[in-house]
């Protein structure tokens, strides 16, 4: 996974920004199904399977977006703002068809939704933390790695001089 998004990016801090969704989605997750009373079973696992991917397509949807923005010549702070104003419905809307899909099989209690019940029930509330967490954390975390990756980078152009 890791070099996959490394190939998407080039970089290795916007590859491992993306992958810090992975525990929040898994805490969300956790989360869920210990205040709903369910165990960690293959059908819940599976249910993470599918919230780690789409958790990690809304962060490439939204990092990829500012990386175009800032090619462009956009500054960072401004690439930031509008990249994330940009893919906030997007994002919103690939979150929310999925947690309005999964909603009914996740409050189920009828023949058959023992099985369905802990795969929804993850799948829709990590799907809440996680797209909160991409839609405002991400672009914070962004703007603040690549900040410091510039500086650095002219301190270290300064020093060559």
């Amino acid at each position: 996974m890791f070099i996959l998004l490394y190939a998407a990016f080039g970089k290795f801090r916007q590859a491992g920004l993306v992958l810090t969704i992975v525990p929040l989605a898994l805490f969300g997750g956790m989360l869920a199904l210990n205040l709903r009373g369910m165990t960690l079973n293959v059908s819940s696992a599976v249910g993470f399977i599918a919230l780690f991917g789409v958790a990690i397509q809304n962060g490439v949807i939204m990092i990829s977006h500012i990386n175009g923005l800032r090619k462009d010549g956009m500054p960072l702070l401004k690439a930031v703002s509008d990249g994330t104003r940009h893919r906030f419905r997007p994002i919103l809307m690939t979150a929310t068809v999925a947690i309005l899909g999964l909603l009914p099989a996740s409050l189920a209690t009828g023949i058959g939704s023992d099985v369905q019940r802990p795969l929804a029930t993850v799948i829709v509330y990590g799907l809440m933390f996680s797209t909160i967490i991409t839609l405002f954390a991400l672009p914070v975390f962004y703007y603040m790695i690549e900040n410091k990756a510039e500086k650095s980078k002219k301190e270290s152009e300064y020093e060559n001089k």
